[in-house]
């Protein structure tokens, strides 16, 4: 059994840019950074950064060319996928991706919704104050209790 599985929560390093390939596809590629903290054998706090280049085709690239910005956090699903060409210099080049196949936004930054509002207020002048972002509300999440009698009529 094979499995090429990759799952990344991190924000966005940059804004992504929307490209249409001469088939006319959709594709954006992007950066995350994810973040790893541990305590050295001295006790010490340490950190390191990772740095992950995603590729997304399709619909999806273009959903996240518009929502998401540079800071944005968001989860990805993904494969690997390497690949190899040749540069200008005629160099072999190689690279490896991943390559989107699921990406769920996280919350906006500031837990402000980007809107024309908010650009308008900046934009009428110094004293301006952009309106308060409406406070969010949770929802619960319905839990459904599934008597034992009745699990037995499952069809597997």
């Amino acid at each position: 059994m094979n499995l090429n599985k990759v799952y990344l929560i991190g924000r966005m390093t940059a804004d992504p840019i929307l490209k249409v390939t001469p088939g006319n596809q959709q594709v954006t590629s992007f950066s995350i950074a994810t973040n790893r903290v541990w305590k050295d054998k001295d006790g010490q706090k340490q950190d390191s950064t990772e740095f992950h280049n995603i590729v997304a085709w399709g619909k999806q690239a273009e959903v996240i060319s518009k929502f998401m910005t540079k800071g944005s956090l968001l989860m990805v699903e993904g494969r690997l996928q390497t690949r190899s060409w040749d540069d200008k210099q005629g160099q072999k080049r190689k690279t490896t991706e991943i390559v989107a196949e699921t990406v769920q936004f996280g919350p906006r930054q500031g837990g402000q919704a980007h809107s024309a509002s908010s650009g308008q207020a900046r934009a009428e002048g110094a004293g301006a104050v952009a309106p308060k972002a409406p406070e969010m509300k949770v929802e619960e999440i319905p839990t459904i209790n599934i008597d034992e009698e009745s699990s037995t009529d499952l069809p597997f």
